[in-house]
């Protein structure tokens, strides 16, 4: 299960960090066009769709390789068996609230789909961009059910 995440966190970075190069190409070249007084009309729209795709390939990959901030100034002092316990709580907790954050924001996207909602400017459906952020919510919300499972089995504290 460890390895299938693995794969699946990585491919979701591939696609945030493609979104990424292509969010900087874009604004870069808009600004270049400023200057000439020819922006491009719709960047704005382009760039937030972008920056939805880079959040949402970047969390579960993040998690995977403990990159996130841990504030750990008062479990630091506990013992390694109350550290897991508290750890495996934190990773159920952080799971169930992720995984019900994707299921909203899967819901959201089917209104959204239902409704036809577009883009102003360019009119670009939104849904495609709200499913890709639950699928990235989703995947972080397994990828911390691994993590809770290797607490569990570990008897070390996984950092």
């Amino acid at each position: 299960m460890d390895r299938l995440m693995g794969i699946f966190s990585k491919s979701f970075m591939v696609v945030g960090g493609a979104a990424l190069l292509l969010l900087v190409l874009l604004a870069t070249a808009n600004v270049g066009l400023r200057f000439f007084h020819a922006p491009y009309s719709g960047t704005y729209e382009l760039v937030s769709f972008l920056g939805a795709l880079v959040t949402a390939g970047a969390l579960a990959h993040t998690q995977r390789r403990k990159d996130h901030i841990v504030v750990d100034i008062l479990s630091e002092k506990f013992p390694p068996g109350v550290k897991r316990f508290l750890d495996a709580v934190n990773y159920a907790a952080t799971s169930l609230l992720f995984g019900v954050i994707a299921w909203q924001v899967w819901v959201w996207g089917e209104k959204i789909k239902i409704g036809g909602e577009l883009s102003e400017t360019l009119k670009i459906s939104y849904y495609p961009f709200v499913y890709a952020v639950a699928a990235g919510f989703g995947l972080l919300a397994l990828v911390l059910l691994v993590d809770l499972l290797k607490t569990m089995v570990r008897s070390e504290v996984p950092r």
